[in-house]
């Protein structure tokens, strides 16, 4: 049986985004389980149709690193009751075929999806509203368990994210993502 290709998400830019923490959580929790590697996707340019045609290399690069992974793990900040606009213009880019002969790599993609943030809701509406737009792109989505880990702040010890009271919910996310990455993933 090969390893499982998990290919973290992360939508925000921010150094120390609570987001990317959690994905760090995730990926030391994963241990040498799964190869959890990170997308990192800030030279991607803003979508445009003009470019589209010829797409720039760093749209081709994550469209492949997307491609080679077996399944997406996606971790989403709220901001304005949305996803941010990184991951929307990330996913407008992916959602677009690479050429005529070849389909848009999300179509039948792997996905789960967790957040958090300072607010009392964590990232409820904000996955809410990316599990539609992934649905939409015809991806399999494993939209629970759900984390959404509200109160960020109160969560800080040393500077850092201290994800004690949160690693059952975790955990449970990751064991159930494993299962269903297995049971939707023919070459693994």
């Amino acid at each position: 049986m090969k390893k499982i290709k998990i290919l973290g998400i992360v939508g925000s830019f921010r150094k120390e985004s609570f987001n990317k923490q959690l994905a760090l959580e995730v990926k030391k929790l994963l241990e040498d389980s799964v190869e959890f590697t990170l997308l990192d996707f800030q030279d991607v340019p803003f979508f445009n149709q003009d470019l589209e045609a010829n797409a720039p290399d760093a749209v081709k690069r994550v469209r492949s690193e997307v491609k080679n992974a077996d399944a997406l793990w996606i971790f989403t900040p709220e901001y304005n009751q949305f996803f941010p606009g990184v991951l929307n213009n990330l996913i407008d880019w992916l959602s677009r075929p690479a050429s005529k002969s070849e389909k848009q790599v999300l179509s039948g993609k792997i996905v789960t999806i967790s957040g958090m943030s300072p607010g009392m809701c964590g990232t409820m509406l904000a996955q809410h509203h990316l599990i539609s737009l992934l649905n939409y792109l015809n991806m399999k989505v494993m939209s629970n368990p759900k984390v959404a880990i509200p109160s960020a702040m109160n969560m800080i010890k040393d500077g850092k994210v201290d994800f004690k009271m949160s690693s059952g919910f975790i955990l449970n996310q990751i064991n159930s993502f494993i299962d269903f990455i297995e049971k939707n993933n023919k070459n693994i």
